[in-house]
């Protein structure tokens, strides 16, 4: 039997509740992820990927995220010279808007960096200590658009960021920025669409998942362990572990169109081991 249908097995396994199983069958697999999981189901791994900001930080700048981060700020750069204003929804570490900021042939009068984790903010507070015009924001896409004043943005920006927030909640966030920014632009994967209790569904998974890891040579285990596998077995048993609601970009596009978004525009960002990397444009 193949690796990856001994793998897909294990998270047959685990998706039904049994750990044990889950792990000896990741164990037999042999590969990489294989190990990593059996690590992870037996050592109790666990907790929100996002307050681990050594794993969040190996894997967002090593691999595959290098050549993907680094088109994506060109890109970003390219719009920052005709606006005044900037929202960044997201922003994690600020591994794409900072060096944006640094490419831009002007920077805007203003920037907004809202983000949920406390310490990837700090780390964006500190490359950007001294730009003027920044503000920063300890809070979630939705705490932050409730707030209640009136400001508006030329230029909003989110970069792998609300795929983070569950779909129906999504639409509600869209919605309720539409009417405070002249221009969205969204970098998201293309995702595949899969039945997510169908077998082929969980092969893509490993071996999707196989290929990110090997990316990673000794930062392997740190990135499995407090990043990707989290994240893998949030998809596989949906629950309050689930840490990301992605969708094909087809999908994006017609979710800002239910928001009140217009003139929306797709294109191409990256290739990536996960799924093909997309720029997406409304207004």
């Amino acid at each position: 039997m193949k690796k990856t249908d001994v793998l897909a097995k294990a998270l047959i396994a685990y998706r039904d509740g049994d750990q044990a199983k889950a792990a000896d069958l990741a164990e037999r697999a042999g590969s990489t992820l294989g190990l990593e999981l059996h690590r992870y189901l037996t050592e109790g791994g666990g907790g929100d990927v996002y307050d681990q900001p050594a794993a969040f930080t190996a894997f967002i700048r090593g691999g595959g995220n290098v050549k993907l981060y680094r088109q994506l700020s060109v890109m970003l750069a390219r719009r920052y010279g005709t606006v005044g204003s900037l929202l960044d929804l997201g922003c994690g570490d600020g591994l794409a808007v900072v060096p944006a900021l640094e490419q831009a042939d002007r920077q805007p009068g203003r920037i907004d960096l809202v983000e949920p984790s406390s310490a990837l903010l700090a780390e964006t507070r500190k490359h950007l200590d001294g730009t003027h015009g920044l503000h920063t924001w300890d809070a979630t896409a939705q705490e932050f658009l409730a707030r209640e004043d009136d400001r508006q943005w030329q230029l909003t920006q989110s970069t792998f960021a609300l795929q983070s927030i569950p779909t129906a909640e999504r639409t509600e966030v869209l919605r309720a920025l539409r009417p405070r920014t002249s221009c969205l632009v969204l970098a998201e994967f293309d995702v595949p669409e899969y039945d997510e209790s169908s077998d082929e569904y969980l092969l893509s998974l490993v071996t999707r998942y196989e290929r990110g890891i090997s990316e990673y040579g000794k930062e392997a285990s740190l990135v499995a362990q407090g990043f990707l596998l989290p994240i893998l077995l949030g998809l596989v048993k949906p629950g309050a572990d689930r840490t990301n609601w992605e969708q094909p970009a087809t999908d994006w596009a017609s979710q800002l169109k239910e928001a009140g978004f217009t003139g929306i525009r797709i294109e191409p960002l990256a290739d990536y081991w996960w799924s093909p990397a997309v720029l997406i444009t409304a207004s």
